[in-house]
């Protein structure tokens, strides 16, 4: 007879096995490799960009005037009204540095599986637009560059400078990390005067140049975004990208340079982020230089969030944060990143609309790939296996790829672009299909193994605290039977997590439903005896107990859930 002391082990076992099964369910890396890499076939506009991220700047923050009229931003916000693209860049949950800077230079959404390494290191090797390209040199924090160089294929091709982690102060202003940057920039380009080999380097195509200002989070979370010093850093920041502009003009004295400044999250009136909140997702994003086309006057794009910063003359052009990478990696002429699910903002583009409807067949088909391979993997391994509709039968890829190849070749230029739109649509479904493909499994055995853990605790309680009398044994030739059939189903679930090359952890997860189930049904007797009770009482009298039992917890938590809400309103 099983002890309570026993009951409690087997409880925290499978509550501590079970409480992995949320990583399997929703934090498994949705990344594919081995992907061809796919890339526009004509000549870039730019041979090299700049890529500043402002770490935690708002998009309003940046945008808004002062009280007295004037922009904290003067030099960025002229760059809106005559030189270049703009939009708000929307963010995913969560929130943080990390998985901004992932979508912005790998264009994908953070791997999930990082939430278990506290979003530092990487649990997964991903492709960016530094490593596609020629060189990049990268400037700021020991906390985001070291992600993508020593990821990168080759190391040498990722340049990192970093300052002191012991340069991350919160007790003061941290604007002198933004400094730090900019001061570093300025001084690779005036070694390129004395070093022969730096300077031929600093003038190939296909380079990158990546700054990431932590001084704007690190001043947000000390001081608040509404802080003196919060806008102090952003003008510092305008200040200093005008110089590194025309630094850079001066050097290569050329118009081949892209300029790409947006910011990896938001931050809240607290000083935090990490949550959903629009005062976290919504971010600037600015383009100008090379290949971006200038302003167009428009009301386009605008809304209430929008209006008071008086540039309602000025199309606005939103992004998902995703698709900056391709945006970057069809500047410059790189092969898109091979996870990138990114859209190529069209909108930004100074092209003809051949130049765009090939850009944009090339981005569809780097992320059909992508599906293709998950489709493959899946094929491969699943036991009952059930294609993507969408994408299956005479709705095939390699139909919709000579679709959109014809039209380019007959000059459909926007039958082409709508096409690949389409393309790009379906792929993303099928590869979150794939992604979610085992989940009706894995829960339906999860919901399965808590609902049997309850009926195996009543069937325990109500044996050992509500029968007065024994309950009788199951018969051993019944008893038998049930042992064979939890052995088969256990046999047969095991065999099929086998087959499919699923985690291990998974035979756990099957076999405590089982195992809970078998004892319930071999136990029945204890059921028995309690039904017959209630039909003695009457079932109107059970229905008495449990609303009265209902009525009892509900106005035992009903003031904690009032306090919460006002706890929630506070803020």
């Amino acid at each position: 007879m099983l002890s309570r002391e026993a009951l409690l082990v087997i409880g925290v076992v499978f509550h501590v096995v079970y409480l992995f099964s949320i990583f399997d369910i929703y934090f498994m890396s949705p990344l594919v490799h081995g992907m061809k890499h796919h890339k526009s076939p004509l000549p870039p506009p730019a041979q090299r960009v700049v890529l500043i991220v402002g770490d935690g700047l708002r998009a309003d923050k940046l945008f808004e005037l002062e009280q007295d009229g004037t922009s904290r931003a003067p030099y960025l916000r002229q760059i809106i009204q005559q030189r270049g693209a703009w939009g708000v860049s929307h963010t995913r949950v969560p929130t943080e540095s990390r998985p901004g800077h992932v979508a912005i230079i790998a264009g994908f959404y953070e791997d999930v599986s990082a939430v278990t390494t506290g979003w530092t290191m990487n649990p997964v090797e991903f492709d960016s637009v530094f490593n596609q390209s020629r060189h990049t040199w990268s400037f700021g924090s020991p906390d985001i560059l070291p992600m993508f160089s020593e990821g990168a294929s080759d190391r040498e091709r990722v340049e990192t400078f970093m300052f002191p982690p012991e340069y991350e102060d919160f007790s003061g202003d941290a604007s002198h990390l933004d400094t730090w940057v900019f001061n570093h920039v300025k001084a690779l380009f005036r070694n390129a005067s004395s070093n022969v080999a730096l300077d031929k380097q600093l003038r190939q195509d296909k380079v990158v140049f990546f700054l990431h200002l932590l001084g704007l989070d690190t001043n947000g979370h000390t001081h608040r975004p509404y802080s003196q010093t919060y806008y102090d850093n952003i003008r510092l920041v305008d200040r200093s990208i005008k110089e590194i502009e025309a630094l850079m003009r001066d050097f290569y004295g050329d118009d081949k340079t892209s300029f790409v400044f947006t910011a990896d999250h938001g931050m809240n009136n607290r000083g935090g982020h990490g949550d959903g909140h629009p005062d976290n997702t919504r971010t600037p994003l600015i383009a100008w230089g090379a290949g971006i086309r200038h302003p167009i006057a428009s009301s386009l794009g605008h809304d209430e969030f929008s209006h008071p910063w008086h540039l309602n003359d000025v199309q606005r052009n939103d992004v998902l944060q995703a698709d900056i990478a391709p945006l970057m990696s069809h500047l410059v002429g790189l092969p898109y990143p091979a996870n990138s699910v990114g859209r190529l903002p069209l909108d930004y583009l100074d092209a003809d609309e051949y130049t765009k409807a090939e850009a944009a067949f090339a981005n569809a088909r780097g992320i059909l790939a992508q599906y293709e391979m998950k489709h493959a993997e899946k094929e491969r391994d699943e036991l009952f296996f059930r294609s993507f509709a969408p994408l299956s039968g005479t709705h095939a890829p390699s139909a919709f790829l000579n679709t959109i190849q014809l039209a380019i070749d007959a000059q459909d230029y926007a039958k082409a672009e709508a096409l690949s739109q389409q393309l790009m649509d379906l792929s993303l479904q099928g590869l979150r299909y794939f992604q979610t493909y085992d989940w009706l499994f894995l829960r339906s055995v999860i919901t399965a193994g808590f609902i049997g853990w309850c009926a195996f605790c009543l069937e325990f309680v109500l044996r050992h605290y509500c029968v007065a009398r024994a309950v009788p044994a199951c018969p051993s030739g019944k008893a038998n039977a049930i042992h064979a059939l939890a052995f088969f189903v256990f046999v047969a679930l095991a065999g099929m997590i086998w087959i499919q090359k699923m985690r291990p952890l998974y035979y756990a997860y099957v076999f405590f439903p089982v195992f809970f189930w078998h004892q319930v049904v071999l136990n029945g007797a204890t059921y028995s005896l309690i039904l017959g009770r209630v039909r003695q009482h009457g079932y109107l009298a059970m229905a008495a107990a449990l609303i009265g039992t209902l009525v009892v917890m509900e106005a035992l938590v009903s003031p904690l859930k009032r306090k919460t809400t006002r706890k929630s309103c506070s803020f």
